[in-house]
Order: structure tokens, then C-alpha cells, then sequence
């Protein structure tokens, strides 16, 4: 059983995060249903708490007050991912690494090491821009607002190999979304190759893992089913992040 007043007040705050942080009235509505009355109640109580706040042209957004929240959060998830991102090691032999979107950037939030020698490190807590990494690429492939992301990050060139056309990112956006997982070749860190795939909060990404290690040890590896496992593991670790209703 939910409480009603709640479940609407975590609508809005979904809705607004939906939008990119930061939504009009008109907005909110259109993605909750709830009528405009409803909707003032709750924001007054969720400005009273600073988990919303209003933007000087009138708009409504996410507040300081989920700041730390947040920080809470993204640390127990770490702890959570750990034993999924130990499957991923084992699975492929090399490091293997969850990150979230975070405004326009990538987070690395947890990490598990390859036992090789010669291992990759993604430090926790890095941020990155999206268009260079495959977890980058997973998470904006969800995101209706890629295009609007992109143009406010620009696609700076890390290596020879980055894709610096927001088309071409675009298109390759699309390829991610039809075969369910996302590469990087070179395109952050020249040697280092990424496979990535999504973890789902129902039918939301909320989160990327991705294994990654030296290029001529990445790509000896069968990507298909490399790809397949991957799914089935971020599929596990969704289904106990997310909601149970």
C-alpha cells in the first residue's frame, strides 16, 4: 500500500528530473496528469524543505536539499553494485565499473578490479563528459534531450578517435539503443576499450556498467556474448535497485 500524498510529491520531483532539473507548471502536469491546485500544494511543501526551488523566470527545480540525499544514495548503490560488478570481472577478466549521469557529466560510482597485472582504473568519483565513454553513450541513449546535452557539453576531442560531430554521436546513439550496449574504442584514452550496457529502473537507465581494459584484450573477446552476460547482470542489479511495485 502507498500513501497517495507521497507518491505525488516523488511524481513531481520525477517529472522535473525527467525535464532535465527544471520544469513550468504546464510541464509537471503534462508528465504527472495531476491537476494544477495539486501541484501547487505539493511544491509549497517541497520549497518549505529545499527540495525544490523556483527559478527567477518562474520555473520550478530540483532543490539543494537533494544534494545530500543524493551523495547517500550513490554511495550505497556503489556498495550494492559491488558484488555485480565482481560477476562482470569474472565474466570478462577485465575491470568493470558502474556510472550515472549527473547534470551533463558522468560519475564513476563504483568500481571492481581486474586481478590481471595490466588492469585499467576509472578513479570513483570521476566525471567525464558523456560522448567519449561507453557508459556515456548508455546513458545518453536514453535520454530524450541528448541533442540539447551534447550542445550544451560540445564533443571536445580527447583522442584521434573521438566522435566530434553531434550528428555522427547521434547516429551512433541509435546504434546503442538497438543492440542494447555501447563502445568505447580509443575514444577516451588511446589503448583502453569499453563495452557498456544499461541498468534499468523499469524502462529507465539509471546507471551504466561497463568492463574496460587494454584494446587488444578487449576486442580478442566474443562482444556479442560478452554483451548478452553483461545484460543478464545489470538486469539482476536493476531489478533490486528499483522499486518493487
Amino acid at each position: 500500500m502507498t500513501v497517495q500524498s507521497v507518491d505525488r510529491a516523488l511524481d513531481v520531483l520525477e517529472a522535473l528530473a525527467d525535464r532535465g532539473g527544471a520544469a513550468g507548471l504546464s510541464e509537471i502536469a503534462a508528465r504527472t496528469g495531476l491537476p494544477y491546485g495539486t501541484i501547487h500544494r505539493l511544491l509549497r511543501s517541497l520549497l518549505a524543505r529545499g527540495y525544490v526551488r523556483q527559478e527567477s523566470d518562474r520555473r520550478y527545480a530540483l532543490g539543494g536539499a537533494l544534494v545530500r540525499l543524493g551523495g547517500v544514495a550513490e554511495g550505497m548503490i556503489g556498495v550494492w553494485a559491488q558484488p555485480y560488478l565482481e560477476k562482470m570481472v569474472a565474466l570478462s577478466g577485465e575491470t568493470a565499473n558502474l556510472a550515472v549521469l549527473e547534470g551533463d557529466f558522468v560519475v564513476y560510482v563504483a568500481q571492481a578490479a581486474s586481478p590481471r597485472r595490466l588492469r585499467m582504473f576509472a578513479e570513483v568519483g570521476r566525471r567525464v563528459l558523456p560522448h567519449s565513454t561507453a557508459v556515456g553513450k548508455v546513458l545518453l541513449a536514453d535520454r530524450p534531450d541528448a541533442a540539447a546535452v551534447l550542445g550544451r557539453t560540445g564533443l571536445p576531442r580527447r583522442t584521434e578517435h573521438t566522435i566530434t560531430s553531434a550528428d555522427a554521436l547521434l547516429a551512433e546513439l541509435e546504434l546503442v539503443r538497438d543492440q542494447g550496449y555501447a563502445l568505447d574504442l580509443g575514444e577516451e584514452e588511446l589503448g583502453v576499450h569499453c563495452l557498456a550496457v544499461p541498468v534499468r529502473d523499469g524502462s529507465r537507465v539509471v546507471a551504466a556498467m561497463s568492463v574496460s581494459g587494454p584494446a587488444e584484450r578487449i576486442d580478442v573477446l566474443d562482444r556479442e556474448a560478452l554483451a548478452e552476460g553483461m545484460r543478464g547482470i545489470a538486469r539482476a542489479f536493476g531489478s533490486e535497485v528499483g522499486p518493487s511495485r
